[in-house]
């Protein structure tokens, strides 16, 4: 477990909001109960983030399970490379490679939307822009510095820091936006594949999915903590005239 923590304070600052500023983080409203957000979930992170990052303590088969994904799928499009279907999802890249190659070891993701929030994860995978004097081009307003690609960049579209028009509210009489020139503020220079409303919630969907991982027990520990609720307030009434019963002759 310290080790986990460890590899995740060397990749991502030690501080809850931003290195060096405090930022606005977006709500990301997580639902566990919406089963198809966490496949989508699931398989954007196969197929953007596992190339770098391992979730190691947590298994195919069991995010198969919990997911309802049948294996036959599970295998064809969430598993790569010579894993099998009850393997640890972790990746064929070496930690020598990746520090060479980034500067600092990728962390493993299984618990980072628990020590991050998810709200910090949505607006860091939504906050990158171009920056020509970093190393991969990018830098990111909630982790300055960052030694990560924009892995995403293809969905999203070339996203800038700078000044732009910036929407402030509604015209009460015609109905038209009101906007404001603001600055230091991200703007999309160039359109990616995707709307920025589509895009927003593929990246809610990996962080919905991210937050399932790092906790898979969540839904059925709410459960028993109903049960248990329930038994205590049942357990209540007998044990309430049986204090009244023993009290009844002392006074």
């Amino acid at each position: 477990m310290k080790k986990i923590f460890a590899l995740i304070a060397a990749f991502v600052p030690a501080i809850a909001l931003a290195a060096g500023g405090n930022v606005h983080l977006d709500e990301h409203r997580t639902d566990l109960h919406d089963t198809a957000s966490l496949q989508r979930g699931a398989q954007v992170f196969a197929n953007y983030c596992m190339g770098c990052h391992s979730m190691e303590h947590a298994r195919y088969n069991r995010v198969a399970k919990d997911l309802g994904i049948p294996e036959d799928l599970m295998m064809e499009n969430l598993v790569f490379a010579d894993k099998k279907f009850g393997d640890l999802m972790t990746i064929a890249m070496r930690q020598e490679d990746s520090k060479k190659w980034f500067g600092a070891t990728p962390p493993d993701l299984t618990l980072v939307a628990r020590v991050r929030r998810p709200d910090w994860v949505y607006t860091y995978l939504r906050s990158f822009y171009e920056d020509p004097s970093r190393p991969w081009g990018v830098n990111n307003v909630v982790f300055k510095d960052v030694g990560m690609p924009n892995v995403l960049a293809d969905l999203q579209g070339l996203q800038k820091l700078g000044t732009a028009n910036v929407k402030v509210g509604y015209d009460t009489l015609t109905g038209q936006e009101i906007t404001e020139r603001h600055d230091n503020v991200l703007y999309l220079a160039e359109e990616g594949e995707l709307s920025a409303e589509e895009f927003d919630k593929v990246v809610y969907d990996l962080v919905n999915f991210m937050v399932y991982m790092a906790e898979p027990i969540a839904l059925e520990r709410q459960t028993i903590g109903w049960w248990a609720l329930l038994f205590l307030a049942i357990f209540f009434v007998p044990v309430y005239f049986l204090n009244k019963e023993y009290w009844k002759d002392i006074k």
